[in-house]
């Protein structure tokens, strides 16, 4: 789980972007502020055309704000010059991209290697590093391969050992979903959830894919340009998964509120609710 108790990871405070002037000024983005912990996963979601990609490029340092601050860490990157960006891009942001954007001439771990390396890693420390990661994602047995010879699922595992090779504060994922039947789609995602959480990186994904929002603590919605709304999310204490408070199955206990995704996790929750808790309220 996330710890609130920390200081955010990323801080957007009233970011506003514009392109153009005059009468062909277009605001796509108007101030937002967001704050995302350690080990959050936040998912914003929102129709095309709302802005989700130019906020995601200025949280990536990609892109300036015309107005605002974005901090990450201790940096204020919006206050650097362009020359500190690619640096800060490579070492502290992992990118996952909705068509992988894998190297077509690589192997997995080449593709996996080649960020180390340009990260500063020596080559054998690189290749050690990469095959670690790639093994506890599964693709052990697929070093070797080109992406031509992997299955869409298997190419964004690669993806997200890339994006996780140099222990980047925050990852950052665009569309990941999109070329992924629901039920791949939708394992990557709790496995970038896990991972989230076991390594307190922080995650944003951008996504239309409503079937993935039980792997995120929040889900915002962006709209023209703002956060009209935010889905308060829950973690079920018997199945771990994520459930909307709105919707849940809501129950009390000493004081505590509990939320279920359904009437069954809520019944075996009280058959020994020791089981499911820190032990204080039992």
């Amino acid at each position: 789980m996330n710890d609130s108790t920390k200081d955010p990871t990323l801080q957007v405070t009233h970011v506003t972007k514009r392109f153009g002037t005059g009468e062909t000024e277009v605001v796509a983005v108007r101030d937002v502020s967001l704050d995302v912990a350690p080990g959050e996963v936040v998912l914003i979601m929102g129709p095309s055309g709302s802005g989700k990609s130019t906020l995601l490029s200025m949280l990536g340092a990609l892109l300036k704000p015309t107005e605002g601050e974005i901090q990450l860490g201790d940096e204020v990157l919006s206050a650097l010059s362009e020359n500190r960006l690619p640096d800060i891009r490579l070492h502290q942001f992992g990118f996952i991209f909705q068509d992988f954007n894998l190297l077509s001439a690589l192997t997995v771990l080449e593709n996996v290697v080649l960020v180390a390396e340009l990260a500063g890693a020596k080559r054998g420390d690189a290749r050690e590093k990469a095959r670690a990661q790639l093994t506890e994602l599964g693709l052990a047995e697929r070093l070797d391969f080109l992406p031509e010879k992997l299955s869409g699922g298997e190419k964004q595992r690669v993806a997200i050992a890339r994006a996780l090779i140099n222990e980047p504060a925050l990852i950052l994922a665009d569309e990941p979903t999109a070329n992924l039947d629901s039920s791949i789609g939708h394992e990557i995602m709790r496995l970038l959830r896990r991972i989230a959480r076991e390594q307190n990186r922080s995650v944003v994904i951008v996504s239309h894919d409503a079937r993935i929002k039980d792997i995120a603590d929040r889900v915002l919605w962006l709209e023209d340009g703002r956060f009209k709304d935010m889905v308060a999310m829950a973690t079920d204490p018997v199945c771990g998964m994520a459930v909307e408070k709105e919707k849940a199955v809501v129950a009390e206990r000493n004081g505590r509120t509990f939320y279920f995704c359904s009437r069954g996790c809520r019944n075996e929750f009280f058959e020994d609710p020791g089981r499911f808790t820190d032990g204080d309220d039992v």
